[in-house]
């Protein structure tokens, strides 16, 4: 077996995220504003902030795990007794845009903007500055790392280009990436929607654990960090929410599984990482798009 590919603290051979993005009204909105009067449309978003979030964390709470709650301003702004809840049960809230807007639709003043917005929202709620960025639909730019540097943002969970932590270089700094993966995405065993058109998925949840349990078994021997990505509008149902227990207690039979928050799983990168490894995003058109020291054989 090879040597792992990252450095886990007290023994672990793998690290695992468990995180949700608080969706809500805001993805279907961003689409198009037009579904502000679909009352069914509305009801099926509304259902992770009012219901799935309280029963996701009782699930939480009961498989004595601590997870990373990504949340729009909009949402925040909508539902302030939602994130309260989260925080009080002693979870990470960090920042998913402000109206799950599409960051490559944006300016880069645009940008900027959103990404300040997040303190002036989130932290009234909290009781301090967010410090991770998950980017609406994972679309990442290539101003971000810069941008999110310049915000305070110690993180990202957007990438896929990877499945261990790694340094995002720019000018203003550096910030860590926790990689991201469709596989590790609810949305595409459940997400099921009639209008708008953004998925037609509705497979059962042991599906969605035998893709999850594989991986998981894979990345304990390679040493790789799992990110899971949930929607409380989608995983908040009953037997789906029963996911993360199950989960969980495979996990820990199968032992050295570190599951900790986004932000603790950063830090613990920080100190393991050197800033001359870090990765400047490039346009694919670059001739030295990808490339860094070692990486041409």
């Amino acid at each position: 077996m090879s040597a792992p590919r990252f450095q886990w603290p007290d023994g672990s051979h793998c690290a695992c995220v468990v995180s949700f993005d608080v969706d809500a009204e805001s993805a279907v909105l961003q689409v198009d504003r037009k579904y502000a009067t679909h009352a069914t449309t509305m009801s099926h978003q509304a259902y992770g902030p009012r219901v799935g979030v309280p029963r996701l964390l009782e699930q939480l709470r009961a498989a004595g795990i601590r997870a990373t709650f990504f949340v729009p301003g909009f949402t925040a702004e909508c539902y302030p007794d939602t994130v309260r809840r989260i925080v009080a049960d002693g979870h990470e809230v960090g920042w998913h845009g402000y109206m799950h807007e599409l960051p490559l639709d944006l300016t880069v003043a645009e940008q900027r903007s959103v990404l300040e917005r997040a303190a002036e929202v989130l932290e009234p709620l909290t009781g301090e500055r967010p410090v991770g960025y998950r980017a609406p639909w994972w679309q990442l730019t290539l101003e971000s790392p810069g941008l999110l540097a310049s915000a305070g943002f110690h993180y990202d969970s957007s990438l896929m280009d990877d499945d261990v932590p790694y340094l995002l270089a720019s000018d203003a700094g550096t910030v860590v990436e926790l990689p991201v993966h469709w596989s590790f995405d609810d949305w595409e065993q459940y997400g099921f929607f009639i209008d708008p058109p953004l998925g037609d998925s509705l497979e059962p949840p042991g599906k969605l654990l035998e893709i999850w349990q594989g991986e998981l078994e894979a990345f304990r021997e390679e040493g790789c960090l799992q990110v899971l990505t949930m929607h409380p509008f989608l995983s908040g149902r009953p037997a789906r929410s029963r996911t993360i227990g199950k989960f969980v207690t495979f996990a820990r039979e199968l032992g050295g599984v570190w599951f900790a928050t986004a932000r603790e799983i950063a830090e613990h990168a920080r100190g393991v990482l050197d800033d001359s490894g870090a990765r400047r995003l490039r346009s694919a058109l670059d001739p030295a798009y990808g490339m860094r020291d070692g990486d041409a054989t």
